[in-house]
């Protein structure tokens, strides 16, 4: 998906990081109860090349066969509005789900994340996907 935005994306990546190292600042641990996983989150495009688009049909046969067996404890999906450039150097708008995983920080883990995005990148012939990752600090309330 984002082709020209990942560089930028990284560039201020790397500024923020820098800014820490000199700063001092460290993140702050988790709380007491808290788990530390990752987070990690896919930007789906729903444009197909030649006009077509992915249905929700499309996408929940997709979700079945290729994320829940990977994630069954469970996931989000959030549909949002996106745009992007990609090598053709036209802006385009589409309809975008956002895949959404909290799992162990481990290599198996990003694997299977990564499956992912490969799978529905040819699948869905896309450019290309986007992968977000993030250390988070998460607990379920519960009684």
């Amino acid at each position: 998906m984002i082709s020209r935005a990942a560089p930028i994306f990284a560039v201020a990546l790397a500024a923020c990081v820098a800014g820490q190292a000199t700063s001092g600042a460290r993140a702050a641990p988790c709380e007491p109860g808290d788990q530390v996983l990752e987070r990690s989150v896919l930007y789906l495009g729903r444009n197909i090349p030649g006009g077509d688009t992915v249905s929700d049909e499309d996408w929940r046969r997709f979700a079945d066969s290729v994320v829940t067996p990977r994630f069954p404890d469970g996931l989000s999906v959030v549909g949002a509005a996106g745009q992007w450039r990609g090598r053709s150097g036209v802006v385009e708008r589409e309809h975008t789900m956002l895949l959404i995983v909290l799992h162990q920080p481990d290599a198996t883990s990003r694997m299977a994340v990564q499956e992912i995005a490969d799978a529905y990148r040819r699948q869905f012939r896309q450019e290309s996907v986007l992968r977000e990752r993030s250390r988070v600090c998460a607990r379920f309330s519960s009684q």
